[in-house]
């Protein structure tokens, strides 16, 4: 059958595009979809071992490399970087823990949750900030996967070294970039079509095969370099006031590389077989994050005491290499690391958090695919990477919203309503959390409270010209500033005038929702549904 224009008119209409209903406990409501509803049992599929390997894949990443290697380049020794590691990651794994327990307790996913804290329309706000932060590290991540692309390319076909470049010089990009970038991307499509809960298939080869790798290389490093011949002789180059801000600044990016991901951490607890499968994040957290920094800041040590230069991006080390196996091997792990990263932290997130803006036409698949071709194509992150240092210096800095997000969530779910909350209640646009016209004036006043002290340092990080004075050193702890402060003003205010209507008796959960459902006859459910359309 041939393609009539009538298919044509079709595929552009927005019914073609809804989603098919699911007979579902949330959906009728018109708020949410089957992604978007609480994980029925059967899809709680995520065991310790799952979280174990989903933390040693996600630690072995270049992000992770970078940040420890580039601690040696701003004047800290080895000995001072690995403790401000090790302190940034401890911090960060407990509120892993914390915010994951709400999204193994309930089973709802982060843009669901911080509807209970910041009412139902303000939520709208962090949703709609991660999806722009999701689809900039998208593109980012991708850009930074086709350069291992690249390396892998050239171990087998050195000559894509001298391949012609066809390109604008303004494009920023050569022919063999673009090529190798398209590459990657289409490699890592695939798994952004494998549905979450599955996805831990993925961690798990990751946890097995990069590691391995980074231990070769550290092997490497101490072959080439032993430690009594200078691997670990260098010492600080800085004291005083300056080291202690520089090691608080370090620390505060360590804290900032997951500061995304302890707010949508529930998007993956909530498929735990139950809530005590993610306890492990608190001790598999540090341990692997020390660990693979360890393997960072020695190779790099060696690429200083070899090449004479502070190589912290390990792609540029591998380029001096000239056995190419191990060139082609090394490669393949952080390509490998690059797509794990890539769907734990950015095109999941982004997926999730888009099913919420348009739950009748989103489902975290499209959204996926979505972000992949916005991030991925629409924002060209070479142009990014290439000439806007200033733009990239605010999505680094956006950790001066993300440490409040966090903050808000915890204090309200732990202390202000001491994980008596109402799931349903999440659903409803005018249900109990809807506070003063969908906004929780307790978050804005924490998040105003937070935000705006540390945004002259931020606009300073942007553009070093504008002078804001000692103000730079708030924002060099703004993620520590904002998560605590965020935490008093929000419980304060919610002591002092508590929401009233906000507050249950005991946790009403989905799988009491459920239940009750499925114990009704088939005519109670029919009364049921049009309460809830009515409601």
């Amino acid at each position: 059958m041939g393609f009539s224009t009538q298919d044509a008119l079709d595929f552009f209409r927005p019914s073609t595009w809804a989603l098919e209903p699911e007979e579902t406990t949330f959906a009728a409501h018109g708020w949410s979809n089957k992604d978007m509803d609480p994980v029925p049992p059967r899809l709680r599929t995520w065991t310790t071992w799952n979280y174990v390997c989903y933390w040693v894949s996600d630690a072995t990443n270049i992000g992770l490399w970078e940040l420890a290697s580039s601690m040696l380049a701003i004047g800290l020794s080895w000995r001072q970087a690995l403790p401000c590691i090790a302190a940034g990651y401890m911090i960060i794994s407990v509120v892993m823990v914390l915010n994951g327990t709400i999204g193994a307790r309930l089973h709802v996913a982060f843009p669901v949750l911080n509807r209970s804290s910041f009412g139902f329309w303000f939520s709208y706000f962090t949703v709609f900030s991660r999806v722009i932060l999701s689809m900039f590290w998208f593109g980012i991540q991708s850009y930074n996967g086709s350069q291992c692309v690249y390396q892998m390319i050239k171990a087998i076909w050195p000559s894509i070294a001298r391949m012609p470049n066809h390109l604008s010089p303004n494009a920023n990009i050569t022919s063999s970039g673009l090529l190798c970038y398209t590459i990657y991307w289409l490699i890592q499509l695939p798994f952004l079509l494998v549905s979450p809960h599955k996805v831990r298939l993925l961690f798990l080869v990751k946890g097995v095969v990069v590691p391995i790798a980074w231990l070769a290389m550290v092997i490497w490093a101490f072959v080439q370099v032993p430690p009594s011949g200078g691997l670990f002789a260098e010492h600080a180059t800085i004291s005083g006031p300056q080291f202690s801000w520089n090691w608080l600044s370090a620390m505060n990016s360590a804290l900032g590389v997951y500061a995304s991901l302890s707010v949508n951490i529930p998007d993956f607890t909530r498929y735990a077989k139950d809530e005590k499968a993610q306890y492990v994040q608190p001790v598999i957290i540090p341990i692997a994050f020390i660990l693979c920094s360890f393997a960072g800041i020695a190779v790099t040590n060696a690429g200083i005491q070899l090449y004479g230069e502070v190589l912290w991006d390990p792609l540029l080390l591998i380029d001096r290499w000239e056995n190419r196996a191990a060139a082609f091997f090394a490669s393949f792990a952080f390509a490998l690391t690059t797509v794990g990263t890539n769907i734990s932290a950015n095109s999941l997130g982004a997926g999730n958090d888009m099913t919420v803006l348009l739950p009748k036409y989103i489902n975290i698949r499209r959204g996926q695919i979505i972000c992949a071709i916005i991030g991925g194509w629409a924002l060209c992150p070479w142009e990014i990477l290439a000439s806007a240092q200033g733009f990239l210096n605010f999505v680094n800095g956006y950790t001066v919203f993300l440490g409040p997000f966090a903050g808000i969530m915890v204090t309200d779910f732990w202390l202000v309503h001491r994980g008596k909350v109402d799931v349903p209640a999440m659903y409803d646009p005018n249900g109990r959390y809807r506070y003063i016209g969908g906004f929780n004036w307790r978050a804005v006043l924490a998040m105003l409270v937070t935000v705006v002290p540390t945004f002259p340092g931020l606009i300073n990080s942007i553009n070093p010209a504008i002078n804001v004075g000692n103000m730079t050193y708030l924002f060099d702890i703004s993620w520590i500033y904002g998560f605590v402060v965020s935490c008093v003003v929000y419980y304060t205010t919610s002591v002092l005038f508590p929401a009233q209507e906000t507050f249950v008796e005991k946790l009403i959960s989905a799988d009491d929702v459920d239940m009750d459902y499925h114990d009704k006859s088939p005519a109670d459910n029919s009364d049921r549904k049009s309460e809830d359309l009515e409601k």
